[in-house]
């Protein structure tokens, strides 16, 4: 997979030298053999759920080979290491029964283990939607970082953090599952925001998975159960030139727009779905 830009960025921006550190992973030189005991999984770590079959697959190599790729640690005043980066070859080093493992010490605050283990995960895809989501509100209500700043940290648009970041909102516990297994898109997650109650958005995922609704379904499955009346035809269909400016908005703003133009003007709207969105939406506009 290619290496999404801004990624090496962030790890240098967080702990200097941090793409060196990267690049010498081999082991040849900066790696130091510590105790595993003495190696605790980062807290902060955003990722919960672990492939099992990828899991033993990596627990029966480094059984064989040994850990290839150190670990990243960050010490401790008692002599011990908390995790920064690594944590499936920690878990994986573990359950092959190994005594000690491969570290690259290095000093992080509780901030830079947060992005630093969020990077790592966000570059290998690791983490589910829901997962990479707690992650950026860690950084926004922890560290309040803004929406931008997370999105320069980890090679991702503004947009595209704040669409994540929206999935918080789902609360639907059988809707949830299903994007954490895959079953729906972020897409159909989103769209199902438009249901005020967990209940209706659960009854509507059985729609979408049963009749394998697309994203675009989803959305008039929703507006037709919310009770907005479906597309009603216009008396005059919108035009090419209104279409691409609804598009190109809906893009840099990372929200549903709806442009209504006229030989004497118009109006325009901008969706928001939460109080954190709608703060995002305004420090973009009023700075920009």
């Amino acid at each position: 997979m290619a290496q999404r830009t801004g990624l090496g960025k962030g790890l240098d921006a967080l702990i200097p030298g941090g793409s060196d550190q990267q690049k010498s992973t081999a082991g040849t030189g900066n790696a130091t053999q510590v105790s595993l005991v003495a190696v605790s999984r980062n807290p902060r770590q955003p990722r919960v759920h672990f492939d099992s079959q990828k899991l033993k697959e990596l627990t029966e190599s480094i059984r064989e080979h040994g850990v290839i790729q150190p670990l990243i640690v960050s010490p401790n005043k008692d002599g011990t290491y908390t995790l920064i980066a690594g944590e499936r070859r920690l878990e994986a080093s573990r359950k092959a029964g190994l005594e000690t493992v491969p570290v690259v010490i290095r000093q992080a605050s509780d901030r830079e283990m947060l992005e630093l283990a969020l990077i790592e995960n966000v570059q290998r895809d690791d983490l589910n939607p829901l997962e990479e989501a707690d992650a950026y509100q860690q950084l926004v209500e922890d560290f309040n970082l803004s929406h931008d700043e997370i999105a320069k940290r980890v090679g991702k648009s503004r947009s595209a953090i704040t669409n994540t970041l929206r999935l918080l909102n789902l609360k639907a516990p059988q809707s949830r599952q299903a994007l954490v297994d895959g079953q729906i898109s972020e897409g159909h997650a989103r769209a199902l925001l438009g249901l005020a109650s967990p209940d209706a958005q659960d009854a509507a995922l059985q729609t979408i998975i049963n009749l394998e609704l697309s994203v675009r379904q989803t959305e008039a499955l929703v507006r037709k159960l919310g009770g907005e009346k479906l597309a009603a035809k216009r008396k005059v269909s919108t035009s090419p030139d209104v279409s691409d400016i609804e598009r190109r908005l809906r893009e840099s703003l990372g929200t549903k727009v709806s442009l209504r133009h006229g030989s004497k003007g118009g109006s325009m709207t901008i969706h928001y779905y939460s109080d954190e969105e709608l703060d995002a939406l305004l420090e973009r506009l009023l700075n920009e």
